[in-house]
């Protein structure tokens, strides 16, 4: 988007622009449900540049809650139950459900093993 009074990008669109050019998120294979955040200081309604990386495939996602560093974004709406799948493998199952772009995490998904 540029300025209505000049051909020269706003200081605030060029900030848009660098920030969509980093991914925010990351998904390592086409088969995952959640993804992983990459940046520190994600908000709640933060639209994310989200980067798959088997194929470097890109989408934009919203964040419905602030995500830490290291922790996971639910990519699809979840029902209690779910296999939740990251780097193509399961890593556990639902217990509330979630909805696109909600925090995952060790507060509303389990382990299967016990």
């Amino acid at each position: 988007m540029l300025s209505a009074v000049s051909d020269e990008p706003l200081a605030s669109d060029v900030q848009r622009i660098l920030l969509m050019a980093i991914p925010q998120l990351l998904v390592h294979d086409k088969r995952d449900n959640v993804g992983v955040v990459v940046v520190e200081n994600l908000k709640a309604g933060d639209e994310m540049f989200c980067v798959v990386t088997e194929d470097n495939s890109d989408f934009t996602l919203v964040a419905r809650q602030d995500v830490p560093i290291g922790h996971k974004v639910a990519l699809a709406d979840l029902k209690k139950g779910d296999t939740v799948v990251k780097y193509g493998e399961d890593i556990g199952r639902v217990i509330v459900p979630l909805a696109t772009g909600d925090h995952v995490h060790v507060h509303n998904l389990k382990t299967k093993r016990w």
